[in-house]
């Protein structure tokens, strides 16, 4: 990407071994890590460790909960000298335009305004007339355009026992640690899929087959013993797609393949 004409690359060790300079802003993971002692969100708290490490200059992410708190908080920590804020959710056009205007009236004229989020040259090309800086561009640049990818995002949940989630438009997150199960018919079409707080009873599921998803693979950051192999991996993944409904098979863009029900904490 370097090479093509990208500015920097987010690839500590890329960076280090070809010299390339090195960019990027913290992930939502960073924000949702600072709460308060009852657990709530301590977004301030943030921003002020992510400024004491790499000073004013550097880009705050702002959408982890609200944008124009987020901003506002950015620019009160910071000050007006602040290099950058990230959005990474959302219609991009209009919260870059609400964002510039605010920074604008918070004094910060020469903060830049950086957008991610799943961004190709369409998206940037259909950017072009806003007052956006900097693009952030990861999965098209690996796979290049029209070609399929997975995507995997890593969501933290909690911390220390406490929930923590994402509250922004489009990515909004359940905190908290779960389980989850499929549930099945006695003919092996799957019906749903169930996630509750983990360490909890399983819900009942009465005369439906209950499959359990939730499987560990590391533990103190080493793969736990017995993993299956590749052609295992494949072979029940196989297995598992011919228990999909038929409507699941009708592959609409945002419709889930399966329902997902979520079964909140029980209350004491």
């Amino acid at each position: 990407a370097y090479l093509a004409g990208f500015d920097a690359t987010s690839n500590l060790e890329a960076a280090f071994r070809y010299n390339i300079p090195a960019s990027g802003t913290a992930a939502h993971a960073w924000t949702l890590l600072h709460t308060h002692p009852d657990g709530t969100a301590d977004e301030e708290a943030a921003f002020r460790a992510q400024i004491a490490a790499h000073g004013v200059g550097t880009t705050l992410l702002v959408d982890t909960y609200d944008i124009a708190e987020g901003v506002e908080t950015a620019i009160r920590v910071a000050g007006p000298e602040l290099g950058g804020v990230r959005i990474d959710s959302g219609d991009l056009g209009v919260l870059a335009q609400q964002v510039r205007d605010q920074l604008d009236s918070l004094g910060a004229h020469n903060t830049k305004i950086i957008v991610s989020s799943d961004m190709d040259e369409f998206s940037i090309a259909a950017l072009r007339s806003e007052p956006v800086d900097g693009f952030g561009v990861g999965t098209s640049v690996v796979t290049g355009s029209g070609a399929p990818t997975a995507g995997l995002v890593y969501k933290l949940v909690e911390v220390e026992g406490a929930p923590v989630a994402k509250r922004s438009r489009g990515k909004d997150s359940r905190g908290g640690a779960k389980a989850a199960i499929r549930t099945c018919r006695d003919t092996g079409t799957a019906v749903e899929e169930i996630t509750f707080p983990f360490g909890e009873a399983r819900p009942d599921t009465g005369i439906l087959e209950a499959i359990e998803l939730s499987v560990p693979l590391i533990r103190d950051g080493e793969p736990v013993d017995g993993l299956p192999t590749l052609e295992d991996s494949r072979q029940l993944l196989a297995d598992r797609l011919v228990s999909l409904p038929w409507e699941g098979l009708a592959l609409s863009r945002d419709e889930p393949v399966i329902s997902v029900r979520h079964v909140p904490r029980a209350q004491n």
